[in-house]
């Protein structure tokens, strides 16, 4: 048998077909269903569905509070990730345990607990609210939700990656005068450059596609804290699909693009610690 024929799984074809059966029945043929009813629009009134001033205004919040929430998740993810490798201490498992709590718990879950927790009589608003920081009904409530259910993202992106780091490298950095600082800086931190980025690709694209938590804490209010999905969502309780197909298709090219910039950012941290 040639090397060329090595080189091919076993079922190839039949594989390679039934990938993409799939592939176009979970993903091209929804996104084609997307553009097409966007397509119905004239170029008039698609441009007045997705650029109002309420569009806007949830596009800002979105991307912003999405950008916001995984930038907050690579430093704690970081440092949660350092501890669970670096550290030994009782109840450990329970504690990595736990970073997986976002991904079985429902996201609508999430957003009744946070908004029963920060509202003016809950447990922590009670103490919050006199102080002037609202966190629950506002736009902090958003952040603070995109950052619960990014979170695990970032840690279990990281923690593989400081597992397999070798000590000794520390160590002889540490023997050529090197601070605990300097260490990090120079030596684990380039080390974890493309996992960090990574982890906040994922973060950032879990948060840009939230709904179920979001819609509790925020208060869903027009031009103050009312998100894209949640204005996509208020189009089609107004029958107007085409509109709402619209602002979808905004959301989607803007995810892409993001998600462009965010692999060039990967390859070029790669590139770097090379």
């Amino acid at each position: 048998m040639s090397s060329a024929n090595r080189r091919v799984l076993p079922g190839f074809y039949l594989s390679l077909s039934y990938t993409l059966v799939y592939l176009s029945i979970l993903v091209l043929i929804p996104l084609a269903a997307c553009f097409t009813k966007a397509a119905s629009l004239s170029f008039d009134q698609f441009w007045s569905a997705v650029w109002t001033e309420r569009a806007r205004s949830a596009y800002a919040l979105t991307f912003g509070a999405s950008l916001l929430a995984a930038g907050i998740n690579v430093a704690l993810g970081l440092l949660i990730a350092w501890v669970l490798v670096r550290y030994e201490f009782p109840l450990k498992r329970l504690l990595d345990s736990l970073i997986d709590l976002p991904f079985a718990l429902p996201t609508a879950v999430a957003g009744l607990v946070y908004s029963s927790l920060y509202v003016r009589n809950g447990w922590l608003g009670q103490f919050l609210v006199p102080l002037g920081i609202e966190a629950a009904y506002s736009r902090l409530a958003i952040v603070l939700v995109l950052t619960f259910i990014g979170l695990p993202f970032v840690v279990r992106t990281v923690q593989p990656v400081l597992e397999e780091f070798d000590p000794e490298v520390e160590e002889a950095a540490a023997a050529l005068g090197a601070s605990r600082w300097e260490s990090f800086r120079k030596i684990v931190l380039p080390a974890l450059y493309p996992a960090l980025v990574t982890g906040f690709a994922l973060a950032f694209a879990r948060g840009l596609g939230e709904y179920g938590s979001v819609v509790f804490v925020s208060g869903n209010m027009p031009l103050k804290t009312e998100i894209a999905p949640v204005l996509v969502v208020a189009r089609l309780e107004e029958f107007a699909y085409a509109e709402a197909t619209a602002i979808a298709v905004v959301l989607l090219l803007i995810s892409f693009a993001m998600l462009i910039v965010i692999n060039f950012l990967e390859r070029w941290s790669r590139q770097y610690e090379s």
